[in-house]
């Protein structure tokens, strides 16, 4: 069945969505749970076990398997819960049925759902009849799941390190997996093909002979190649991938996967010129690994979906997306942090996201997995941070240890945003002979991890009154660049009219377009990458700097004849549109003049 919207809610931190299908799949809407913190999932199961006054058996750390086993369980638990919901929605008893008239209305105008359950009430048809065309009709949202595929850390038990299938990310697979969801498993964060080999133990994945897949398989990328190569490994081990969605490298909530220039708009146009060789390239792969392995063999071609997500602000971007890319839906992120119908997010973070301008959203080396990450400045989870450092007590107790990966000090691992790992690198700077200044560089560097693991789950606590006792109540939130132009709290009707271009809910009218507000932030990084190389540069590196500005003068390119050559969209803005080209333009010519210097 098709999907009901042309949007889905991507994950966003580690509790913002954790309980998003509970709140919006009953409409047919998509969305995604983290599957990072088995912890906090335990305490939402707790949570919605209490409200739903169903029994709840607490699965402690104590338990053999107890992460996989804590996953299975609130997954199958949002998964009973949501079906109750989507059922007593559909079991109408009157066309003035107020759940059935916000599913309805909330569809774009172009469905053909709408469009026929319009005709069906205009005609004033039989209502037995129209209760059955609902049953038959209406789709429930996706509960999908996300895996970071990198924050598979080792666990121990007895100082004796367990078997590679208890690593986190192992462990969440099989938690997943052994759910009742019949749903998408997002895969985020690059390769691990550890883990990919791991998926090829359980049936779900596979396909059977009419082409259906229980658990799809969704890659998230942010360039083609990096997909085709993916999409291959996994093929070969028999295993199909259902949809690739490729965020902007830049202009997304989260850690940020920058590119090497490659704009989202020709990533987009490369995928539509490739997609049939793509299908056709993996499928015969995919076909072969399953005759080798004595597996179903489909009888029809495997459905490949291309979806995008990162930066999108307005219904007309929206559509336009999906017209000239042939997408299949687009990801709205950051603006659903302002609906508290879609997401949880506690008032006091919901209220500093929407007085949130340009200046207060920021690119930061905050995360110990030490990736770019997107973050809001004055965010309560940095300034018990600085509390800390100012004290002359830096790092925090690291009472999770998801992100405890680095190996420098200890075999085990350890999280480089704690006070074990902080003590010990600033000792270890302390010691080294260099000038002033440069140690503070590097005592900074050390210090301004930020303990995220908690942070980001933290405000779903506060939200549901869950104590945080043990973890304190400080919140790190990771809106995209876009979030600076929202500045309303919205209701699920709003957004939806919002997205569907039915109605209008950012106040500013000096909002730029999705694609000039990425290549600026391109363009910037650059820059940023030029002053950090210059002082002692090599060729490697001067290589590098090369591609990537002429990577953006193609996009530049690119973006240039698009915007001249489409007639449908932009066209009260086409001047605006073609000037923040060429004010790029002429900052990308000043930056190539400095590479060039280098030679």
């Amino acid at each position: 069945m098709k999907n009901a919207h042309s949007f889905h809610i991507p994950v966003m931190g580690i509790g913002f969505t954790i309980d998003s299908p509970l709140k919006v799949a009953q409409y047919g809407i998509d969305s995604v749970i983290s599957l990072v913190d088995d912890i906090l999932v335990e305490k939402m199961r707790k949570v919605y076990s209490d409200k739903f006054e169903i029994p709840y058996q607490e699965i402690s750390d104590k338990v053999d398997d107890f992460r996989a086993k804590r996953i299975t369980s609130y997954l199958n638990l949002v998964h009973e819960q949501t079906e109750k919901k989507f059922n007593q929605l559909k079991d109408i008893t009157s066309e003035k049925s107020k759940a059935l008239k916000d599913y309805m209305q909330m569809l774009p105008e172009y469905s053909s759902l709408k469009k026929e359950f319009l005709k069906l009430t205009e005609a004033g048809v039989d209502f037995s009849k129209l209760k059955e065309w609902v049953g038959k009709n209406l789709t429930m949202g996706s509960i999908d799941v996300n895996i970071m595929t990198k924050i598979d850390k080792g666990n121990y038990l007895n100082n004796e390190l367990l078997p590679i299938e208890y690593n986190d990310a192992h462990a969440a697979l099989r938690g997943y997996s052994n759910s009742n969801l019949s749903s998408s498993l997002v895969l985020s964060a690059g390769m691990n093909p550890r883990l990919y080999t791991y998926m090829s133990n359980f049936d779900d994945y596979y396909p059977d002979e009419n082409g259906n897949i229980k658990k799809k398989i969704i890659l998230k990328v942010s360039d083609y190649r990096s997909a085709f190569i993916q999409g291959k490994f996994l093929a070969k081990k028999g295993l199909w991938v259902s949809e690739y969605r490729i965020e902007s490298g830049l202009n997304c909530g989260g850690h940020a996967f920058a590119t090497d220039g490659f704009l989202m708009g020709p990533v987009l146009k490369e995928f539509k010129e490739n997609k049939e060789t793509l299908i056709s390239q993996t499928q015969d792969l995919m076909l072969q690994a399953l005759k080798e392995a004595d597996r179903i063999l489909p009888n029809k071609n495997l459905e490949l979906k291309i979806t995008t997500q990162g930066g999108v602000g307005t219904g007309e971007e929206h559509s336009f997306l999906l017209e000239e890319y042939q997408l299949d839906s687009v990801g709205w992120g950051s603006p659903f942090l302002l609906v508290p119908e879609a997401t949880s997010v506690d008032d006091k973070t919901v209220a500093q996201l929407a007085e949130a301008k340009e200046q207060d959203l920021y690119l930061s080396n905050s995360s110990p997995l030490g990736v770019p990450f997107n973050t809001l400045k004055g965010n309560t989870k940095d300034v018990q941070r600085q509390m800390l450092i100012d004290k002359g007590r830096p790092g925090t107790s690291c009472p999770n240890k998801f992100i405890a990966l680095n190996q420098e000090f200890k075999e085990t691992g350890l999280c480089t945003a704690s006070r074990e790992y902080q003590h010990l690198k600033l000792k270890e700077i302390d010691a080294l002979e260099i000038s002033s200044e440069e140690k503070d560089k590097r005592i900074n560097q050390v210090t301004e991890k930020s303990c995220i693991c908690v942070g980001l789950g933290t405000s779903t606590l506060l939200l549901n009154n869950v104590s945080t006792k043990k973890t304190g109540d400080g919140v790190s939130v990771c809106p995209g660049p876009n979030m600076a132009y929202y500045d309303k709290i919205m209701s699920l009707e709003n957004i939806t009219d919002h997205i569907y271009g039915r109605n209008n809910f950012i106040s500013r009218t000096d909002r730029p377009n999705v694609f000039i507000k990425e290549l600026s932030l391109y363009v910037a990084h650059l820059q940023e990458k030029v002053a950090d190389v210059k002082a002692n540069i090599d060729k490697k590196q001067l290589r590098y700097l090369l591609k990537f500005k002429n990577n953006l003068e193609a996009g530049i390119q690119y973006y240039n004849e698009l915007f001249l050559a489409n007639k449908r969209f932009f066209e009260t803005n086409k001047e605006a549109l073609l000037n923040g080209l060429e004010i790029e333009r002429q900052k990308l010519i000043l930056i190539g003049a400095e590479i060039e210097s280098f030679k």
